[in-house]
């Protein structure tokens, strides 16, 4: 009997020991993965800490000169002039979209007119009355059941397009007539880019195509690591002095050269655990200063890199896919959760948080999501995917008003020629 006894308690202890974290018997890997199960709890509710900084400090724009002519291929649209009341003057009509939350719209403005597309493929260019100047569509009966959704690039009078069923279009922007066409392997996934020539854009299947503008002939290609799943949001592409600047669906980025496509640096910005959920992963347009590169993403990071070496300068933490703004010295950017973010450009560090949805219900607040804004005349124009605008004072930070535009989802904002564009389901609105 004391045997037994004596047996019982030794297997009591050892099994009590092995199940004490402290015990030299604990699995390590086992205390590895609480302690990363608690890391991860930790990050997660410090994710969603956000609070006010400095919401007093006042931010000085006036000395910096207004960005009227920016460069399209750096993305980075600086302060507009719009100096309107957001006074709405008119409407450019097209054929609604089945699910326009699904798409990345974004008109052209050519020659005093606006080039836009609509659900079955037609390409359509309005002039500044609203009204049609010619329709062109160059899709095939099955290719326009599609609903393909297009990327437009203005190169002198004429339009290069590419599209997400993998066309590409050349065409004459005065009168609409096609000059050459081509399919490419893999839809396309990004926007458009030209220089020297040649135009360039990032297919589904992570590839950089390069095409000869005169007749659409391949050039030379790029091909980075592919994933298993596709990307829930396009791929971002610039071109910075020589070089086109790209991602992928991995969050890489990588520098070619455009002349002969030769790698100039790649930088992975995810890891593993990321990777393998790719579809929920997105990162925000990629925008440059001709010295350094500057994009967030929806894991909380925001870089700047060199764009000469690919060295990161800084990394911050703020959760945003949208496009930031730089302005003089400072960057601009809005959370996911609806903060105003204020950085310095060269050193990171974030000068003022405004919360801007500070109005809002806590169950209201949960369901709003920031979709893009704009800066023009020290304003910023902000869309939400309820269809409201809203004006924030950027010297302040403070909320002036919000603007109901429709019921459902809407544009990011758009500046051009003084007026402010956005765009809803069927109609491109235009404001003064």
């Amino acid at each position: 009997m004391n045997k037994l006894f004596y047996l019982i308690l030794i297997i009591f202890s050892l099994s009590s020991c092995s199940f004490n974290p402290n015990s030299k018997i604990w699995n390590e890997d086992r205390n590895k993965f609480e302690s990363n199960k608690n890391l991860k709890k930790i990050i997660v509710n410090e994710k969603n800490k956000i609070v006010e900084l400095n919401p007093s400090i006042k931010i000085d724009l006036s000395n910096i000169k207004t960005n009227i002519d920016f460069k399209k291929s750096t993305n980075n649209f600086g302060s507009l002039i719009y100096k309107g009341s957001f006074d709405k003057i008119g409407s450019f009509k097209f054929l609604k979209f089945k699910n326009l939350n699904e798409i990345n719209f974004e008109p052209l403005f050519f020659e005093n007119s606006i080039i836009f597309f609509d659900r079955k493929g037609s390409i359509i260019r309005y002039d500044k009355n609203h009204k049609v100047i010619w329709k062109k569509n160059h899709y095939s009966k099955s290719e326009k059941k599609l609903s393909p959704k297009m990327s437009f690039f203005k190169e002198g009078k004429n339009i290069i397009i590419i599209d997400n069923i993998g066309k590409i279009f050349y065409l004459n922007g005065l009168d609409g007539e096609l000059i050459w066409m081509k399919n490419n392997t893999y839809p396309f996934n990004s926007k458009i880019r030209s220089s020297q020539g040649k135009l360039f854009g990032v297919d589904y299947n992570n590839i950089l195509r390069c095409f000869y503008i005169k007749d659409g002939s391949p050039c030379w290609k790029y091909q980075t690591d592919t994933s298993l799943t596709l990307s829930n949001s396009k791929y971002s592409i610039i071109l910075v002095k020589d070089n086109v600047v790209f991602t992928n669906s991995l969050g890489d980025i990588t520098s070619i050269d455009i002349a002969d496509g030769s790698v100039n640096w790649q930088l992975p910005t995810q890891s593993n655990l990321v990777l393998n959920e790719t579809y929920n992963f997105k990162n925000s347009e990629l925008i440059s200063d001709n010295k350094s590169i500057y994009f967030s993403n929806n894991q909380n990071q925001f870089y700047s890199i060199d764009i000469k070496t690919g060295v990161i300068n800084w990394q911050n933490q703020i959760n945003s896919d949208l496009t930031p703004i730089v302005v003089g010295k400072f960057i601009f950017t809005i959370s996911e959760e609806g903060y105003l973010y204020t950085l310095q450009k060269d050193q990171g560090n974030i000068i003022r948080i405004n919360d801007i949805y500070s109005f809002l219900k806590v169950k209201d607040r949960e369901k709003i999501k920031p979709v893009g804004f704009l800066i023009g005349n020290e304003k910023i124009y902000l869309s939400n995917n309820d269809g409201k605008i809203i004006i924030i004072d950027l010297s302040s930070g403070k909320v002036i008003k919000t603007l109901k535009i429709s019921r459902d989802q809407i544009s990011r904002p758009f500046i051009n020629n003084k007026f402010l564009y956005i765009i809803k389901n069927g109609f491109i609105n235009q404001y003064n």
